[in-house]
């Protein structure tokens, strides 16, 4: 763990798309209007895998709990600049995040209990989430699994 791990976060993140075989979940961010994004958040410094760190934000963002063998690994591993609102989050001179893919499939459009980090969920179908979601690396990650189930 580096120095400053408490003060800063770790500039790796996890995605985590929940989906039934024809939907998505999507959260808008309570904090930017219009921001739909899937399950998403950074790995903190004590955690040793993307796969721990993604069944950690699936609890956290919609109370839904998960074993890591439920999560598939979507082999997408996408790196972005930071937005410019969100670096003072990071340590000094970072700009750039690598985050890694997940999926985990649902039976049904199940509710979930939102993290005050979100202001409301809806489920919306393939094609309407991928246009939907405000980051190009979630519209990659909800067009793959749309792919893989044909």
């Amino acid at each position: 763990m580096p120095p400053a791990a408490t003060n800063f976060r770790r500039p790796e993140s996890v995605l985590v798309v929940v989906h039934t075989a024809h939907r998505v979940l999507l959260l808008r961010r309570a904090d930017a209007a219009g921001f739909w994004q899937s399950v998403t958040g950074s790995l903190e410094w004590n955690e040793d895998n993307p796969r721990q760190a993604a069944v950690r934000e699936l609890r956290e963002e919609t109370g839904l709990a998960v074993l890591p063998e439920a999560l598939t690994d979507l082999a997408l591993t996408q790196r972005y600049t930071i937005m410019p609102q969100w670096r003072a989050r990071y340590a000094p001179g970072v700009t750039e995040n690598t985050e890694y893919g997940f999926a985990v499939a649902v039976d049904s459009e199940i509710p979930v209990v939102l993290s005050p980090e979100h202001a409301e969920f809806a489920w919306f179908e393939f094609p309407r989430a991928a246009a939907t979601v405000y980051s190009w690396s979630n519209r990659a990650a909800i067009e793959a699994i749309a792919r893989n189930l044909g």
